[in-house]
């Protein structure tokens, strides 16, 4: 089987989690588009691993991680990571194996990004400043570099060396520090030679798996409500974060894809600017915040948080095709006196559709809500949804109806097995 797993909202819905416990079965699992912005996080025990690029899925014995030719990597963070695993005593030979296509975060796209940042003041997007739209910005404007190119060093010298030289003349005239070229390229050439043995053709290597009827796991980053094309852009990541970028970041058709899991937050995060419909501010977004960590793995940062957001759900259940849901972090809200669901969206005192919404739009409608009596009970104990309290069961029947989807797993803690079948 080929399965897909996408998060529909703003990112941070769990995934990491989901890949760990669907992976077990997987003989591939597959990072195909983002970079090092999104972040994963598997916890086992009492250990938590942090995770950008390797697919999360390489914590199973048998499933073998591939970074496919959508991703764009920073070498620095992939090594770091391959260290990491190395130091748990996993070992990544023929274990790991990386596209030459991936094109390179660099680092003069992180000094630029961080550099726009600064230069839009209170207009300023929330990014990362991990050099990611610059790194997406030179491989749209042919002046990316990719493994390919470090592979072949000559080429990477002649490439790298231009395009300093280039961005050092805009680092300059913002009075910033510029890129010492010699010593780049003393260091990449360092780096080269601990990743080249993990460089394959990997389009090749995912063709012959699905041929053979391999199990084939591929990891989504970030959120459907980031995507570069249907987010409200220019509040989006650098990428296509659908269905469709699996073709796209890996070459394998979209109709080899058997089941498409989309992974949703039982209530509303995202970190950065934009617009949040369902925002909850004050001590309640304090307390479900410091409830569900909701701080970025790649940043730190607190992240907003909100009600549930229909709206926006069926979207993304529609545009991705989903064929089902895990429904992560529902104990975060035990406690919680009264919680809503936003079901629509009035603007003008008129029904709108999430598709037909801008940013601006967005930022000024009026959600419209259903409210459900909460529950005060500890559930992150429970494995059977019989069990669960019933206003509980009510609200998970509810978004089920309504996104007319099946909701087939429900996480009720970080740790591994704590999931409910349905």
């Amino acid at each position: 089987m080929t399965t897909a797993v996408l998060g529909l909202q703003w990112g941070d819905e769990g995934k990491g989690k989901v890949v760990d416990l669907l992976g077990k079965d997987a003989d591939f699992a597959v990072r195909f588009h983002g970079g090092n912005n999104a972040g994963h996080t598997v916890v086992i025990k009492d250990k938590k691993f942090f995770f950008h690029l390797i697919p999360s899925g390489v914590f199973n014995k048998k499933t073998i991680g591939v970074i496919g030719n959508g991703v764009i990597i920073d070498l620095e963070v992939l090594l770091d990571e391959i260290n990491t695993l190395k130091s748990e005593e996993i070992s990544l030979k023929n274990k790991l194996f990386i596209s030459p296509r991936c094109h390179l975060i660099l680092p003069y796209h992180k000094a630029l990004d961080e550099a726009y940042e600064k230069m839009r003041g209170k207009e300023a997007l929330g990014t990362t400043g991990r050099g990611i739209g610059p790194c997406f910005a030179d491989k749209v404007s042919y002046n990316g570099i990719r493994i390919y190119e470090l592979i072949h060093f000559d080429l990477f010298e002649e490439k790298f060396g231009f395009q300093a030289e280039i961005k050092n003349k805009i680092l300059k005239s913002l009075d910033l520090k510029l890129i010492n070229i010699k010593q780049e390229l003393t260091k990449y050439k360092k780096i080269k030679d601990k990743i080249e043995p993990y460089v394959v053709d990997t389009y090749a290597l995912l063709y012959d798996a699905h041929r053979q009827n391999k199990n084939i796991l591929f990891e989504g980053a970030h959120g459907t409500m980031l995507d570069i094309d249907w987010s409200p852009y220019p509040y989006s990541t650098g990428s296509n974060t659908v269905t469709g970028a699996i073709n796209t970041g890996s070459g394998l058709p979209i109709k080899s894809i058997d089941r498409i899991v989309g992974i949703v937050k039982a209530y509303t995060s995202r970190v950065g600017g934009g617009p949040l419909p369902t925002e909850i501010e004050g001590g309640l977004a304090k307390k479900i915040r410091e409830k569900g960590h909701e701080y970025g793995t790649t940043t730190g940062r607190p992240r907003r948080v909100g009600w549930l957001d229909l709206a926006a759900l069926k979207f993304s259940c529609q545009i991705n095709n989903v064929t089902d849901i895990v429904l992560t972090k529902l104990d975060v809200l035990s406690g919680v006196p009264s919680v809503k669901i936003c079901v629509g969206y009035k603007l003008g005192g008129k029904k709108i559709d999430y598709s037909a919404c801008g940013y601006r739009e967005l930022a000024i409608l009026t959600p419209i809500y259903k409210t459900f009596d909460g529950w005060s009970e500890d559930i992150t104990n429970i494995r059977n949804v019989n069990n669960l309290p019933k206003n509980c069961q009510k609200y998970i029947k509810f978004i089920e109806s309504q996104l007319q989807v099946p909701i087939s797993i429900v996480s009720v803690s970080p740790e591994r097995s704590a999931n409910i079948f349905l």
